[in-house]
């Protein structure tokens, strides 16, 4: 860009991030990080948890400027809308995370172990490992990193390279395909 960023409009800065250019990116922070931030702090009322996001959306606009569609809206609209995106995928993030250390505290701990309880657990932990590995990779992956590792959609969308949309497909169809192969055990105990 060879005028000054305030000159351009915000459709124009973001064609230029779709280029690549580093001074669009500086501009469209400027001209929008205070708003996004009170956007964003309004939600997760966690100032360091803010400030994450808001460079999580300034991360995404970077590499998402391209599928920035001037027929579909304005440039504002959308950086609000990934903004708002982040906030409520972090705070759902984090009261899942809470949710599972409450109930992790909350669990009393057994000092004594009960031989037919063990006998169980480690009978069905098969029978769910079983129906896991009949999975096709892509939903056992997703659905590993989901319960075992604990990580949000996003997160997985994130590590796998995939599409949020493809990401929760997989999760879908995992849990339904995950569902029927253990109600066909369960019918066959």
């Amino acid at each position: 860009m060879q005028a000054e960023p305030s000159q351009y409009s915000d459709s124009d800065l973001l064609h230029a991030l779709a280029r690549e250019d580093e001074a669009a990116l500086a501009a469209i922070y400027d001209r929008y990080r205070l708003i996004l931030f009170g956007l964003i702090l309004r939600i997760l009322h966690d100032r360091a948890e803010a400030e994450d996001v808001l460079q999580e959306t300034f991360v995404q606009v970077w590499r998402r400027a391209g599928d920035f569609d001037e027929a579909r809206g304005r440039a504002f609209t959308w950086l609000v809308t990934i903004a708002r995106s982040r906030a409520l995928d972090r705070l759902r993030s984090a009261g899942s995370r809470a949710r599972l250390a409450e109930g992790a505290a909350q669990t009393p701990r057994d000092d004594v172990s009960d031989a037919a309880l063990d006998a169980l657990k480690s009978e069905t932990s098969a029978i769910v490992r079983g129906a896991l590995a009949e999975l096709p990779d892509e939903q056992r992956r997703t659905l590993f990193l989901a319960y075992f590792e604990g990580l949000t959609q996003v997160e997985i969308a994130a590590r796998l390279g995939d599409p949020l949309g493809t990401v929760k497909t997989r999760m879908r169809s995992g849990l339904i395909k995950l569902r029927e192969l253990l109600g066909q055990t369960r019918d066959l105990i």
